[in-house]
C-alpha cells in the first residue's frame, strides 16, 4: 500500500496515525518530494472512479494563487493530469493506492470499509 502525504498536513498526520493504530504497513511517499507523474495520475484516476477534481487540492494556497477555481474547467483532462503532476502541493492528500483500491483525502468511515 502506498500513501501519499505531506507530511506538515494535519489530516496526513490524523491519517497516518489511523493507519498505525490499525496497523497497516504502507509505503510513505512524500508527496512534494516525490510528485505523483502523468501515469501514476491516470492510473489511479482511474482505478478510482472519481471526478478528476477530486485529486486537486482546492483549499490549496498554490491552486488559489493560480486560480484554478475558474480555469480548471476550461482544461482538458491531459491538461489537468499535466498541472496536477507539475506540483504536489496541486494534489489532494492524503492520498492512499492499495491495489485497485484508490482513496483520496481521509475519510474515516470510507478508510474502515475499503481498508479493514
Amino acid at each position: 500500500m502506498l500513501f501519499l502525504e505531506y507530511p506538515k498536513c494535519t489530516t496526513c498526520k490524523r491519517a497516518k496515525k489511523w493507519l498505525d493504530e490499525h496497523h497497516i504497513v504502507y509505503e510513505d511517499r512524500h508527496i512534494k518530494e516525490q510528485n505523483p507523474c502523468v501515469a501514476e495520475l491516470k492510473e489511479w484516476h482511474t482505478k478510482s472512479g472519481l471526478p478528476l477534481k477530486k485529486f486537486f487540492n482546492t483549499s490549496g494556497l498554490l491552486y488559489k494563487s493560480l486560480g484554478l477555481k475558474d480555469k480548471l474547467p476550461t482544461l482538458s483532462e491531459d491538461e489537468q493530469y499535466e498541472l496536477l503532476a507539475s506540483d504536489g502541493m496541486l494534489v489532494k492528500r492524503p492520498l492512499i493506492v492499495d491495489g485497485d483500491t484508490v482513496l483520496v483525502g481521509f475519510k474515516e468511515t470510507e478508510w474502515t470499509e475499503n481498508l479493514l
